[in-house]
């Protein structure tokens, strides 16, 4: 890819100079964005979309360049330039680029660090050298420029003899080699990222120079690792560049005392340029590699766990290398104790303690309280988090398992348990990444079987949530009768009139005389009224991350005036850890389906009192029971639709996915699976509920709103004829205040009862005829067959597109008889006639 690259620019050699740089620093997906750029200069409507924004870029440049001042000036295009001025010019752009390329100061990186490390812990502040420590340049073993420390005078080196020179040089190498300046070598400043080099007496010997120049590379290894060892023990630049920048030291050390040596023998006269040349060769590689790392460390900014990894892929780099691999294995392993010291308290305990933030674990603070109220919060998922650039390379494959271990033991930990693994082995860096998998897997399948039983046995989370389900899922039937007859009247009041604690007290009345009173849990059961009504809450839901949300959310909540039904929901206490699956998310879920089937049961009731309340139509003339046929009539189809669907979801939906729900929690090894499950569960609920398709959703609504106001209806029509009002006037059943009545105060009600029913008869069918009574029965009788019809119809569309094959059950169940199967082959041969023909197939 970087070929086709390289080939496809205009500076070949800047593109591959600059990935070289990169691929140095060991920069993530480097390759991968190669990758990707490669397949950008194959496309040409890419390319020139690119280029026309870089030549307006550019031409924005320009503009801004021309109206703001520069400090030199360049001759006019016109007139030639003199080789001095062009010489002038180049220093000019030379100084330009070497300050605007030149890295910021250690002081400010360093603060910025500490700053850095000081916010995620602000309890315990990190702790800072003494600024003499960075004041005092001749504390660090590196050359001093621009300071003499000797006070001799220099004889020149021409006038010396062969011998002397290379006595003299020898001499200045020694000096050198331990970062200090000679007479006739000098160390120059440094510009940038540079590596070091050297000023030699031009007067030298040329045979002697040569060598001296072969040797010089030495020099220049030792100054970068120097400074590397001093810069990154500051504390700011966390544990693992300490244990990395101490293992340097120590080999360091082994070249001092090589140095110490080779001047014993210089000071006996035993040691010539060549000897010396002969006796650094091991070293040369050492340094040589040392240096390498530590420009490589240093230009990616490494720290923590990307330190490791960069010394991670030096050592498999240095395959064919055994002496260069052996070193970087001694400095990876020297490195990888402090983290592994991390990595050990995390899997083996649940602890983080990671104060210069190197770890790939990130700690969070947030509340676990909060799980109970936000329904967005993912305290599960944000309190620790994976952090990619510190995850060494050779613990990629087992990143997710390493958070995973640590999280499930901390949950037991925040519980008020101790817990530590009783298979927990030191980690100890090594090649062979086996090693690695074997002791992790361990620590993971202790933390999860120590989680899942501390949920399952100790907090008995099984128990929670069948208990939930007899709430929310409504499986307690004697319950909701109870319930429902004691707060109907108060719950149809509008939901600003209701007195909350008044609910409170008819629900635990309810749960006492019912059979939830043998369940341990009943007391976190509670009273919620939602801001919002059913439908537009899911609607609200639906419409996340969707062109419709700002619409919904934006609209007037105090449109409409809710009523108590409408609003009505159960809300369960759940505490930690049981928060962690019981979630206000998995709650909110409950609530939707405890609504929906909420309003059903109110719906059911309704027409179930129509029902008792047109009882007393039997006693009217032959002529009104005709048109209260059609009443009757639509009223058994409404409450046959309603109890098939209440029948449908909590006998075909809910009872079968909660056994499922319960098989796979027994085969449940980690706490994961569990959330998992269970949230699958909710999920099929709602789906198989049609609460998640807001097609299906707003006609399902616009039908039980056809039956509330069919149950309006006619209760407003059996309480304008005060049937059982006047009846009870009439009646002198139980006699007067002289006695019983007699025979003839019988016969006399008789004659009262029969000319009063006849004439509450006559009025029934006068009310009939004028306000239109069995036009309005006819008209809910359309409005419903409608809905109905076309709720069939989308559920035998979207059972037969989207595979939903359980919806089929509901067409099975409210079309039992084929009543509006004709009428559905009609409405499919419809739509069929409307779709555009296939093409036929080659």
């Amino acid at each position: 890819s970087q070929v086709k690259i390289a080939e496809f620019t205009r500076t070949p050699e800047d593109f591959l100079k600059k990935y070289d740089e990169l691929k140095s620093k060991n920069t993530r997906h480097l390759d991968s964005l190669v990758y990707l750029l490669s397949k950008l200069t194959e496309d040409k409507e890419t390319l020139h979309y690119l280029q026309q924004n870089a030549k307006e870029r550019a031409e924005l440049a320009a503009n801004t360049a021309t109206s703001s001042s520069t400090n030199f000036s360049i001759p006019s295009s016109t007139s030639k330039m003199s080789l001095q001025e062009l010489e002038e010019l180049r220093k000019q752009l030379g100084t330009v680029t070497a300050n605007s390329s030149a890295q910021q100061p250690l002081e400010l990186t360093r603060k910025i660090l500490r700053d850095k490390q000081n916010k995620k812990n602000s309890g315990q502040p990190i702790p800072v050298f003494p600024s003499w420590v960075y004041e005092r340049p001749a504390l660090v073993g590196d050359f001093l420029i621009g300071t003499s420390l000797s006070t001799d005078t220099t004889v020149p080196i021409g006038t010396l003899p062969l011998a002397s020179q290379e006595s003299v040089i020898v001499e200045d190498l020694l000096y050198v080699l331990i970062g200090v300046d000679g007479r006739y070598i000098t160390a120059q400043a440094l510009v940038g990222r540079q590596s070091r080099a050297f000023s030699l007496d031009p007067n030298l010997d040329l045979s002697i120079k040569e060598l001296v120049t072969r040797i010089l590379p030495v020099a220049a290894s030792y100054s970068a690792v120097t400074r590397f060892i001093e810069e990154k023990s500051s504390f700011e630049y966390g544990q693992v560049n300490h244990a990395l920048a101490a293992a340097m030291r120590t080999l360091i050390k082994e070249y001092m005392i090589l140095i110490t040596q080779l001047e014993h023998l210089q000071r006996q006269g035993l040691l010539s340029l060549q000897k010396l040349w002969f006796y650094i060769q091991p070293t040369m590689r050492t340094l040589e590699i040392l240096a390498s790392l530590a420009t490589s460390v240093d230009k990616g900014e490494c720290m923590g766990g990307s330190t490791l990894s960069l010394l991670h892929d030096k050592t498999f780099n240095y395959t064919g290398d055994s002496q260069a691999q052996e070193l970087c294995l001694y400095l990876t392993k020297a490195a990888s104790v402090p983290y592994f010291e991390i990595l050990e308290k995390w899997i083996y305990r649940g602890i983080i303690n990671d104060p210069y933030s190197e770890f790939m674990v990130e700690e969070h603070e947030l509340q676990k309280e909060k799980i109970q109220e936000d329904y967005n919060d993912k305290y599960w998922d944000q309190r620790y988090t994976v952090v990619q650039q510190q995850i060494p390379s050779f613990l990629q494959k087992m990143a997710d398992k390493i958070l995973s271990t640590g999280k499930y033991l901390n949950v037991v930990r925040e519980c008020g348990r101790d817990v530590t693994c009783p298979v927990a082995k030191e980690v100890i860096y090594t090649l062979k990444e086996r090693a690695y998998v074997e002791q992790i897997e361990k620590a993971y399948n202790y933390a999860s079987k120590v989680l899942l039983d501390f949920l399952m046995e100790e907090k008995e989370l099984v128990a929670h949530l069948r208990s939930i389900k007899h709430y929310f899922l409504m499986d307690q039937g004697d319950f909701f009768v109870h319930f429902m007859d004691l707060t109907e009247e108060e719950l149809k009041k509008p939901v600003d009139d209701i007195i909350t604690t008044r609910l409170e007290a008819l629900l635990e009345l309810a749960l006492r005389m019912s059979t939830a009173n043998t369940d341990p849990f009943k007391d976190d059961l509670k009273i919620d009224l939602m801001p919002h009504d059913l439908i537009t809450q899911l609607l609200r839901v639906l419409a996340i991350e969707t062109k419709q949300e700002k619409a919904i959310i934006s609209a007037d909540p105090t449109e409409l005036t809710l009523s108590g039904l409408e609003a009505f929901s159960f809300d369960y206490i759940v505490k930690w850890p049981l928060s962690l699956i019981i979630n206000r998310k998995a709650l909110t879920r409950y609530q939707m389906l405890f609504r929906h089937m909420f309003y059903c049961k109110h719906v059911e009731r309704q027409l179930c009192n129509v029902w008792i309340s047109n009882k007393t139509a039997k006693q009217f003339s032959l002529h009104s029971a005709k048109w209260f046929a059609g009443a009757f009539t639509l009223r058994q189809r409404m409450l046959n639709f309603v109890q098939n669907i209440q029948y449908y979801m909590m006998f075909e939906v809910m009872e079968p996915t909660w056994h499922i729900l319960e098989k796979n929690l027994k085969l449940a090894s980690n706490i994961d699976d569990v959330l998992s499950h269970h949230t699958s569960f909710l999920d099929n609920c709602l789906k198989d509920c049609m609460l998640t398709n807001p097609e299906l959703l707003k006609i399902f609504s616009k039908l039980m709103s056809v039956c509330v106001m069919f149950t309006n209806c006619m209760q407003r029509f059996t309480q304008s004829m005060k049937l059982d009002r006047e009846m009870e006037r009439l009646t002198l059943e139980h006699g007067t205040m002289l006695g019983p009545p007699t025979d003839q105060e019988r016969a006399e009600e008789a004659a009262k009862k029969k000319l009063t029913n006849k004439l509450l008869a006559e009025h029934a069918d006068n009310l009939h005829l004028t306000s239109g009574f069995e036009a309005t029965i006819n008209k809910f009788d359309s409005n419903f067959s409608t809905h109905l019809l076309d709720l069939l119809d989308k559920l035998s569309v979207y059972s037969t597109n989207d595979c939903e094959h359980s919806m089929l059950n509901i067409i099975y169940r409210l079309d039992f008889n084929g009543f509006y199967t004709e009428r559905l082959e009609h409405m499919s041969a419809e739509r069929s006639q409307k779709a555009p023909p296939l093409l036929p197939r080659l």
